[in-house]
């Protein structure tokens, strides 16, 4: 898959890029951001990169994030209409923030469900298995916001 991903012959999936930056030990930013790291990181509008396109037009855009040890990760998701994405557990501790901005996602996590519209927000455990789906019948858009503490040391690292 590497070699492939090299030659440009395939586009990797998030599940994959996740599998990979596991393996080397390293935040999913160190390998979708330019390696220099400054203290101000500025990600103009547009420029995230688009990580997980869905079968109806939605995407999962890496909008900012920070290297180990403490993974941070700023996503804008916009899922189409009964589209969603389910999402392999992070490393142990990893939690996850969501604010919905547009339409009304339904939430699995933490062995819940919960629907969230416009404006409502929650936090949830990312070590375990997640998802989310539009339950709505416009394009739902969230903010979601991924902290893997001390990335490396959960990692064996």
């Amino acid at each position: 898959m590497v070699i492939n991903v090299e030659q440009g012959a395939v586009n990797p999936s998030v599940g994959t890029l996740l599998r990979l930056a596991e393996a080397l030990g390293v935040g999913l930013p160190a390998l979708v951001e330019p390696p220099e790291r400054l203290e101000l990181s500025v990600i103009r509008s547009g420029d995230g990169a688009v990580l997980w396109a869905g079968p109806a037009g939605g995407q999962g855009v890496l909008v900012a994030g920070r290297e180990a040890p403490d993974v941070f990760e700023l996503w804008d998701w916009t899922l189409a209409p009964g589209e969603g994405r389910t999402s392999e557990p992070h490393p142990p501790g990893a939690r996850e923030l969501i604010h919905v901005l547009e339409g009304a996602i339904s939430l699995e996590a933490a062995g819940r469900s919960v629907l969230l519209g416009t404006g409502d927000a929650a936090s949830f455990p990312g070590d375990a298995p997640h998802g989310y789906r539009n339950a709505g019948a416009q394009p739902a858009r969230f903010t979601l916001a991924v902290l893997e503490p001390d990335a490396r040391g959960a990692r064996g690292q």
